[in-house]
């Protein structure tokens, strides 16, 4: 018998958005270890908020809402929320109730900017991993590092010279015509208008220089999790500088090595390594020079001949999962922010829900 096609809406639910999630759903145990991080972080919280006034968007919702913008791909916060308001997943996850009210997207863009005042996306990748469960699955001892381009939120014709300030003779017009040619631009002489922190940047010859920021992740050997990420200018020394100061954070009293692909083969670099009582397991760089003569690497036997440095060489490469994963389902391959701290908060968290994507599968993993 065919049913009738009638509107079954009712004057009242008694069904809650935690009814509706199926329990077998792979977010209740990102949850679960969301909440218990939140939870750590509760009296960083409590420093940044005034005692007085109307009480803002509780921050542990904000946090998971952004969350769900980096687990789903979300271009923007205004659809974020557009998807609060219907969705009953999210509603859970983020912890409204059925008939409670979302925010406004300006309203919980301001309330995201105090978050990033307060440092909170690296607390709480540092918050993650300190889990009992989760630190198990952690190396202390053997890591990897590499570092990846992110574009800037920036135009090229945003280009220009740092003492042009007069753009009357522009043409009209929000996508007016810029001529080039015949112009020497470097970022010494050149700043982007939209984004002054967006350096001018290639990543080898014969590719095209763009504005971008460069961001560095820190991965431990054990799983292949994050344990580390931050994000400078990009220049030629950014990668090896911010390896050096991710190491610092994770230094022990144990002998670490560190896993790196040709461009951390430069002889500074890999003395700092030896000073700090890190062994440098990083790729050879043996290409041949203009000069047609082979390029000499700063490694030795010393290095090279253990079994160690090869597996650190195979293992190292699995960095670039967390980098497809955040520039891709993350949305980062080109940043949706202006200004260094943001797109380096927005980094930090985008690393952090890499991490918690993969972390219910580890954890039922046999030992």
């Amino acid at each position: 018998m065919r049913g009738d096609d009638q509107d079954t809406g009712a004057l009242f639910s008694y069904v809650s958005c935690e009814a509706r999630v199926p329990e077998d759903h792979p977010l209740r145990a990102i949850r679960a270890i969301v909440d218990e991080a939140l939870e750590i972080l509760s009296p960083a919280f409590e420093r940044l908020y005034s005692k007085l006034g109307r009480p803002s968007i509780a921050p542990e919702k904000l946090l998971r809402a952004l969350l769900l913008q980096a687990f789903y791909s979300i271009r923007s916060e205004r659809q974020l929320i557009e998807q609060l308001d219907y969705n009953l997943l999210f509603r859970w996850f983020v912890g409204l109730s059925m008939d409670a009210p979302v925010w406004d997207a300006t309203v919980f863009s301001k309330n995201r900017d105090r978050l990033i005042e307060g440092e909170i996306a690296a607390r709480f990748l540092a918050a993650v991993l300190s889990q009992g469960r989760v630190k198990a699955l952690l190396s202390d001892e053997h890591f990897s590092v590499d570092g990846t381009l992110i574009d800037a939120w920036a135009s090229m014709k945003s280009f220009r010279p740092k003492e042009d300030t007069d753009e009357g003779d522009d043409p009209p017009g929000r996508n007016a015509e810029r001529d080039f040619k015949g112009e020497k631009r470097s970022n010494e002489s050149h700043a982007s208008t939209s984004d002054p922190d967006a350096k001018l940047y290639r990543k080898g010859n014969g590719q095209s220089s763009r504005l971008c920021f460069m961001g560095h992740l820190l991965m431990e050997n054990r799983n292949g999790l994050v344990v580390d990420a931050m994000l400078t200018r990009a220049s030629g020394r950014a990668e090896r500088e911010a390896a050096l100061d991710m190491l610092e954070r994770h230094q022990t009293r144990r002998r670490l090595t560190l896993g790196a692909d040709k461009a951390y083969d430069v002889a500074e670099f890999v003395a700092d390594l030896r000073r700090r009582k890190v062994t440098p397991h990083v790729a050879i760089d043996g290409h041949l020079t203009k000069t047609g003569k082979r390029r000499k690497t700063a490694l030795d036997r010393r290095t090279t001949r253990h079994p160690g440095y090869a597996v650190s060489q195979r293992i190292r490469k699995r960095i670039e999962e967390g980098f497809g994963w955040i520039k891709t389902t993350g949305n980062l391959a080109k940043t949706r922010h202006r200004g260094l701290e943001r797109v380096g908060w927005t980094f930090a968290l985008t690393a952090a829900a890499y991490n918690l994507i993969r972390l219910p599968k580890l954890l039922e993993a046999p030992p």
